[in-house]
């Protein structure tokens, strides 16, 4: 089996056959240089807010009801840090391999994009820690996706930062500093604005609607083979199928189906043994 062309994340949108093959098929990833440029430009804008006297949202001061709360300098990666520490706590089962990766790449799609403030190395590190098949263990209970899901993406954010539990590219549970010493990644010290970045998203729910998805669409073309072979097993017929018939209906999925059961019974001799009388 050839190993999947890895997918480069750049400001745009990431579509959702690479989240599939980065999910499923184990893609590796990488940032795309028109992300690495908005990254830094972002950055910039967020070190000369950091700098400012007057307060600004996570950068100088706390989050939610500490929002007027001013945070002095040497105590702001104490913050980030803090936030990451405390919203890490699902329970219950581990959520699937997949969903995580697929998390990841989204959150890192949306780093991507220049919009977040997070440091270049810090989003590097993330695609890093993608690509080198590490999974960071996740929780299913504890997020309610309306708000953002902040304990999922949590978790990730602590294991970027070299805690908590990770499954290794071997499914492995080892430490988080563990794998990513392995994979020659240094573990991120949280700067201004970077905690609420790595939290503020829904991108485990969405993950997840993506695989589904991908599973109902195959699930779909193999309802069309499972009837084109039941026509073909009960000798029936496929006029039934016809394109004229199903413009009679304004249905554009059945005629969709009966496309598709048109081109897998064409050319069937089992279809041409019964077509005429004789």
């Amino acid at each position: 089996m050839s190993t999947p062309a890895s997918v480069i994340v750049g400001i745009g949108p990431v579509g959702m056959d690479d989240v599939v093959q980065v999910a499923r098929a184990g893609a590796g990833v990488r940032l795309g240089t028109d992300a690495e440029a908005a990254i830094q430009a972002s950055r910039s804008i967020i070190d000369e807010l950091a700098g400012d006297t007057r307060p600004h949202y996570g950068i100088s001061t706390g989050f939610g009801a500490l929002a007027t709360t001013h945070i002095a300098a040497p105590m702001r990666a104490q913050l980030q840090r803090s936030l990451i520490r405390s919203h890490a706590a699902g329970s219950g089962p581990e959520v699937e391999r997949e969903v995580v990766r697929a998390l990841m790449l989204l959150r890192l799609s949306t780093l991507a994009t220049g919009r977040t403030g997070v440091r270049l190395a810090t989003a590097r590190a993330y695609a890093a820690m993608l690509d080198a098949g590490i999974s960071p263990v996740v929780r299913e209970y504890g997020s309610l996706g309306c708000s953002g899901d902040l304990a999922p993406l949590a978790h990730v954010a602590l294991a970027l930062t070299g805690e908590g539990e990770v499954r290794d590219a071997g499914d492995q549970l080892v430490p988080a500093a563990d794998a990513l010493r392995a994979s020659g990644i240094s573990p991120v010290e949280l700067a201004e604005k970077e905690g609420l970045a790595l939290v503020n998203g829904t991108d485990g729910m969405l993950g997840m609607l993506v695989l589904a998805i991908a599973d109902l669409r195959r699930l779909l073309v193999t309802a069309d083979v499972a009837a084109a072979m039941s026509v073909e097993a009960q000798l029936g017929t496929d006029a039934v199928f016809a394109a004229d018939l199903q413009r009679l209906r304004p249905h554009p999925g059945q005629a969709a189906s009966a496309a598709n059961l048109r081109a897998l019974v064409a050319g069937s001799a089992i279809m041409a043994s019964h077509r005429t009388p004789e």
